[in-house]
């Protein structure tokens, strides 16, 4: 908690509102500013004689980026961080990430200014013509599906118990994000005198304890089970899941798939890591294990047998915030994930029914097939070096570059299967809302968690031009943010194709030469786009030039500490 002088009392509504952010350990304010943030900038400058304790700002030239900046620091660290934007236009244009934050319970603390309500002398009232039409009814309504919980502030002796209030409801399982609505009248108003700011008035709820009775059945099920399997989408930022989960695996010689996953779980050489397709394993597990995953996978193409029991573990199991969700259970378990994996490691103690013989007879058949399924993926991306490259090989020639300790941000770019991660939380990509552009910025959010790390942003070309890279790249110049771009370019909204494809495989537009709607030619230089920003950039279209290419790439974002951004023309399939 930020420390203030004693009996602390603010000057302002706006002051009261950034210190009480950093009294909960928020240290960014990732904004996009306009006339409404007046009594925010006139507080920062302020400041700057004051030294009162106050979130960091950082300019971001776009909604889109400051949110998904703040979701990417999130999953990099595990603090939520705070973003304001600019009224109704600005929260529209940030909506896309508090979506993309509310589908992988992310926990940022959203405002946005709000157009002056009065139109006399009060001070702030309305100047502009703008401040008419600006006006809604409901502008919190931009965002109510998508968060926890929504206000608007109407005094200024509210601001202070309305942050806490937001605060606490973010940061208590399931997380996710909230927001709250700043008008510029009580936002610029004075502080009640002689009121001083006291400490936060409330605390993060108690995360649920896995119920005993419910507990001991899963242990129960699991230690009879024959053909138990896994299925995860997600870890947590702190690490905790990835340690028990990859003992308690090995231990019971459990294979594990990461179906789409958000943050990576276990390393990729694990002997019970079987990648990310569910298939064959989900049709032959009597005992399915779904943790934390909205969608462990999909019933057109596979499902688990109808004989077989699932246990479904998470903060909220039932995902009650998604009207349709269809996935049966036989046992739901409430509880984060890592104590309830560390609960099944104790009550499985007295419970295991499988002989040792059977047990080891068991992991070294696994670990075999998890052997062979990395052997035949190396070698396929090895077959990639041609031009134009295949995504796969790319992968393979970025992850034999990087450090162990590196972090790789995919959206619709690189191929996670051929890649080697040496623990959890080495690999994230897009929460399933699906709103593109968001690899860039939460690379850069992560990037700006801890510069001296190693961070790759491996996009798709459609994707880059979502992020609003001109934006992007000014902020990494303007913070000094040494972030690798790896733009997968090529040509086409490969998404779009694929799907079209799934479902009409023998149509017209499968056998186009150019497939309608889908088509991203002529291509842009893209690395003109970072090189505006003064990044070291590079195109590469044969595989020989690409290892050559990261060597110098990696150098200069350890050694200058300055953004590099390498386009690679790869093949559609």
């Amino acid at each position: 908690m930020a420390n203030l002088p004693k009996n602390f009392v603010p000057e302002t509504t706006a002051e009261a509102v950034l210190v009480r952010l950093k009294q909960h350990g928020i240290d960014y304010l990732f904004a996009n500013a306009g006339t409404d943030f007046a009594p925010i900038i006139e507080t920062y400058a302020k400041n700057q004689q004051a030294d009162l304790p106050i979130p960091t700002p950082i300019i971001a030239p776009h909604e889109t980026a400051a949110v998904a900046m703040a979701h990417g620091y999130y999953m990099a660290t595990g603090w939520p961080q705070a973003v304001m934007v600019h009224v109704n236009v600005g929260l529209a244009n940030a909506l896309m990430g508090v979506i993309n934050a509310a589908s992988d319970n992310i926990p940022i603390f959203m405002m946005a200014g709000r157009t002056p309500f009065t139109e006399g002398d009060r001070h702030g009232a309305r100047s502009l013509p703008i401040h008419w039409g600006q006006d809604m009814r409901d502008q919190s309504s931009i965002v109510r599906e998508f968060v926890k919980w929504e206000y608007e502030l109407k005094l200024p002796e509210q601001a202070a118990d309305l942050i806490d209030r937001g605060y606490a409801i973010a940061m208590s399982e399931p997380r996710g994000p909230v927001y709250l609505g700043l008008p510029r009248e009580p936002l610029g108003g004075d502080w009640p005198k002689d009121t001083p700011l006291g400490p936060p008035r409330h605390v993060v709820s108690s995360v649920s304890a896995p119920d005993p009775d419910t507990l001991t059945q899963a242990a129960g099920m699991i230690a009879a089970a024959k053909a138990p399997l896994i299925v995860a989408q997600r870890g947590d930022p702190e690490g905790r899941l990835a340690e028990v989960l990859g003992q308690f695996c090995d231990k019971h010689a459990i294979p594990l798939v990461e179906f789409w996953p958000s943050l990576n779980v276990l390393a990729s050489d694990h002997p019970m890591h079987m990648g990310a397709d569910p298939g064959a394993l989900l049709q032959k597990a009597d005992v399915v294990i779904v943790l934390d995953a909205l969608v462990p996978w999909i019933e057109s193409a596979a499902r688990p047998n109808p004989k077989a029991k699932v246990i479904q573990i998470g903060s909220d199991p039932m995902f009650s915030r998604v009207p349709v969700r269809g996935f049966r259970s036989t046992l739901n378990l409430t509880a984060k994930p890592a104590a309830a994996i560390s609960a099944l490691t104790k009550a499985l103690k007295g419970q295991r029914k499988s002989n040792k013989e059977a047990l080891k007879k068991r992991h070294g058949a696994i670990s075999r097939q998890s052997q062979a399924r990395r052997d035949t993926a190396r070698k396929r991306a090895d077959d990639g070096g041609r031009s134009p490259m295949t995504p796969a090989f790319v992968s393979k020639c970025l992850s034999d570059a990087l450090p162990a300790d590196a972090r790789v941000f995919g959206e619709l770019g690189c191929d996670p299967s051929v890649m080697s991660f040496n623990g959890g939380n080495r690999f994230f990509s897009p929460p399933l809302a699906g709103g593109l552009g968001w690899g860039l910025p939460a690379a850069l959010g992560a990037c700006l968690s801890d510069p001296d790390r190693v961070t790759v942003a491996c996009v798709g070309d459609g994707s880059y031009m979502f992020a609003n890279p001109v934006a992007c790249h000014q902020i990494a110049e303007a913070n000094g943010l040494p972030l690798l771009t790896i733009v997968f370019n090529n040509g086409v909204w490969n998404a779009v194709r694929k799907t079209t494809k799934m479902m009409y495989p023998d149509g017209k537009a499968a056998r186009a030469n150019t497939m309608p709607m889908s088509s991203l030619d002529p291509s842009p230089d893209y690395a003109m786009i970072a090189a505006a920003s003064r990044a070291w950039s590079r195109t590469i279209a044969d595989g020989n030039d690409l290892p050559g290419a990261l060597k110098e790439a990696l150098n200069v974002i350890k050694s200058e500490k300055r953004q590099a951004m390498i386009e690679v023309m790869v093949t559609k399939d």
